[in-house]
């Protein structure tokens, strides 16, 4: 779990699933059934919108570092940036970079064109799930075929976990990323406690 390590202002910042942290250890899973889950709260996340055959969109795409993915599923990373499609004119963009120094380099690059580039950090939360069975604890709540085949690294969609609206990003063979609203995450967290619980036993023959 990311602490806040300063003694500023952002020493305070509690994640939404801070309360959490110990559950989520506690039930980590080692060996060959290995499973884990953390939070990574305070990720900067940004919303694109512009029209992607713009000249903006390509501005915005040299800002990044890498073109702005042009189809579903579709990832893109260059240096502390990630961006994620979520649609044919909307993007999501994770960051290392502060929120605010990120959003103005953006707005430059848009510099007036139709879009729009919002901040949108404390509307999500992230949860790491790795290990040999993160796929098959995913499985149990995931309509999306996660099979290699049809899923893998650097794919990201819109789904559901559960009960609960998600963006699944696949980050290594064995390693995703959730970023559910912030809302939801307590419910998430618990359903993938449980889910993981399985994996603390023997396999069954």
């Amino acid at each position: 779990m990311a602490e806040p390590t300063d003694a500023g202002p952002a020493a305070l910042r509690r994640g939404p699933l801070t309360h959490l942290w110990d559950r989520m250890r506690a039930a980590t899973v080692t060996g060959e059934r290995g499973v884990s889950l953390e939070e990574w709260p305070f990720v900067t996340m940004v919303s694109l919108r512009v029209d992607p055959a713009s000249e903006a969109a390509g501005r915005l795409g040299s800002a990044l570092g890498a073109a702005l993915p042009g189809h579903c599923g579709a990832t893109a990373r260059s240096g502390p940036h990630s961006t994620l499609w979520l649609g044919p004119d909307e993007w999501l963009v994770l960051s290392q970079s502060e929120g605010p120094a990120l959003v103005a380099e953006l707005l430059d690059a848009l510099a007036g064109a139709p879009g729009s580039v919002v901040d949108v950090s404390a509307n999500r939360t992230t949860l790491e799930l790795s290990g040999p069975s993160a796929r098959a604890v995913l499985e149990k709540g995931c309509a999306l075929d996660l099979h290699p085949r049809s899923f893998g690294p650097d794919r990201a969609v819109s789904t559901q976990v559960g009960p609960v609206p998600v963006v699944l990003w696949q980050t290594g063979e064995t390693a995703y990323r959730l970023l559910p609203r912030s809302s939801f995450a307590d419910y998430l967290a618990r359903w993938l406690i449980d889910a993981m619980s399985e994996f603390q036993g023997a396999e069954v023959p």
